[in-house]
């Protein structure tokens, strides 16, 4: 049998340390709580900054205009949909149909060729391969404004000024770049194994993407897809500058972001505040209903990339 003996020193180490060790751990909590009741009262203060607006206006829909001066947040004392059919007779209507009309094709087509381009970049090698990839993320980096003008006139070359085709390509290639980006790095994430299978069970590379890569991605796809929409709902100088009348027989084919300008113009100096608020409200709940519905999937999505 053999008897170890500590050194002094080492012993009163050997104490202090295990002493140590609870009043680190109770330091350490005591702080991770500071830091937990910090990071929730931020998240707090900032839920209330998006949410009272929203409350704010959805409140004015139902107000009157003395109502809406007196108190910001007072209750309306008539609950009707007055504001709502005013808003609606005055072109919210077709406003909204407008913008349904692109972003039905806007988005498939974004998604489509988006996944498509970064699928070939990030599984199949060749010469230039980082240079198309550097080429479709700088586009993320240059400001929409520095393109306006050389834009507009090429769309008026096309002659596809204040039409639905013209918009949709603009908004695909407005699109992409993110897109790509994103994509690029989920499919960098799926299983390479998977891929080597299908091509020794001899499906072709269009069979292999639609049919193997592209439902994997699928948490990626509905989180990119989920931000296009938003990103494209909610633009207003592109519709601007491309949806505007040519010529007196050319159609009004405003957007709704549009719209509500045009809302705003038609009151002149008899301003009706509850029907700009309930455009604003018709304009909103589309994006809330999209985003609350597929709130999960947007967080699986942007998480499993960097989890895998």
């Amino acid at each position: 049998m053999t008897t170890v003996i500590k050194a002094p020193g080492e012993a009163a180490a050997g104490r202090s340390g295990g002493s140590a060790g609870p009043e680190g751990r109770r330091g350490r909590g005591s702080e991770g709580a500071v830091l937990n009741v910090f990071s929730h009262g931020f998240l707090a203060v900032w839920a209330l900054l998006i949410v009272l607006p929203l409350i704010w206006l959805a409140l004015g829909s139902f107000k009157t205009d003395a109502q809406i001066g007196g108190s910001a947040l007072g209750w309306p004392s008539n609950w009707n949909l007055d504001a709502f059919g005013r808003a609606w007779e005055k072109g919210i209507g077709d406003y909204f149909a407008n913008t349904l009309i692109v972003m039905v094709f806007s988005v498939p087509l974004t998604m489509l060729l988006g996944s498509m381009a970064a699928y070939v970049l990030a599984r199949y090698p060749f010469p230039g391969n980082r240079f198309l990839y550097y080429f479709f993320v700088s586009g993320a980096m240059f400001p929409v404004f520095l393109a306006l003008v050389p834009l507009f006139f090429m769309v008026k070359r096309f002659d596809m000024l204040n039409t639905y085709q013209g918009l949709v390509l603009v908004y695909v290639a407005y699109s992409m770049p993110f897109t790509v980006f994103f994509m690029h790095s989920f499919f960098r994430t799926l299983p390479t194994a998977v891929h080597e299978a299908a091509v020794i069970d001899g499906a072709s590379d269009t069979r292999i993407f639609f049919q193997v890569m592209l439902p994997m991605a699928k948490p990626g796809l509905i989180s990119v897809g989920i931000f296009n929409t938003l990103g494209q709902w909610n633009q207003y100088i592109l519709p601007t500058v491309l949806m505007q009348p040519q010529h007196g027989s050319d159609p009004e084919r405003y957007l709704l972001t549009q719209g509500l300008i045009q809302l705003k113009q038609q009151q002149g100096y008899a301003t009706d505040l509850p029907v700009l608020f309930a455009g604003v409200t018709i304009a909103m709940i589309p994006m809330l209903v999209v985003y609350l519905s597929f709130q999960r999937q947007i967080q699986s999505g942007l998480t499993s990339a960097t989890l895998k």
